[in-house]
């Protein structure tokens, strides 16, 4: 009889057991990744960041939504709620977007993760940082702006600086190579994983283990 009740024990969890999982908190964090809207945009180095909350949200078949300042789309892993945000307000005004959405979820600064492109960094190269400077990307300043510091986290993917002097723009908002496709395509997971994992293990764990990989 005991070794029934034992078995039964394993496959039907008590009733203390759910409570206490359905008390476990639930951790919000806001994931935005930036970018430029339209369709001219589409695929551009400087859009990375749209491009791999996109693969987020696939991976657990989260639907977005056209909301105030941005496209958002919502998605589970464990105890923690991950909110998605691609900013609808180009790249240069991002700042608002976030800071709007952080208040509207009452997202705590270190419960926020900014992904972004990086040019001083080899393609497909990704680098966690909890902080630091803009390094001339209007997007980071303006958030940096409007939430009044930089001590916020973000992810870095790299998106190479192989232009003549004087053709930064054009660089930026031109496409990958057929070479660099394929090196995206292998990272983009990579950088799905390591977003979940500043979610579940918080930003030094996902920097010793991802950064660089």
């Amino acid at each position: 009889m005991k070794l029934i009740k034992h078995f039964l024990s394993l496959l039907f969890p008590s009733k203390a057991r759910k409570e206490a999982a359905e008390k476990t908190p639930v951790m919000k964090y806001l994931i935005v990744g930036l970018g430029n809207i339209g369709p001219e945009y589409v695929g551009t180095r400087h859009n990375i960041g749209f491009r791999i909350v996109d693969a987020l949200a696939q991976s657990a078949n989260a639907q977005w939504e056209d909301k105030r300042y941005g496209f958002v789309a919502r998605m589970r892993v464990k105890n923690a709620q991950l909110i998605l945000l691609k900013p609808s307000t180009y790249m240069n005004l991002s700042g608002n977007a976030v800071r709007y959405w952080m208040q509207q979820e009452k997202i705590e600064l270190q419960n926020l993760l900014v992904v972004v492109d990086d040019l001083s960094l080899p393609v497909g190269t990704i680098r966690l940082k909890q902080n630091g400077s803009a390094g001339g990307h209007n997007g980071l300043k303006h958030i940096a702006q409007m939430l009044g510091t930089e001590g916020y986290n973000r992810l870095k993917f790299g998106i190479g600086n192989e232009f003549p002097k004087g053709a930064q723009i054009g660089f930026v908002l031109g496409r990958f190579s057929s070479e660099d496709e394929s090196i995206i395509e292998k990272k983009t997971p990579v950088c799905a994983d390591a977003i979940k994992a500043f979610a579940l293990s918080g930003m030094q764990f996902a920097m010793c283990n991802y950064n660089n990989k």
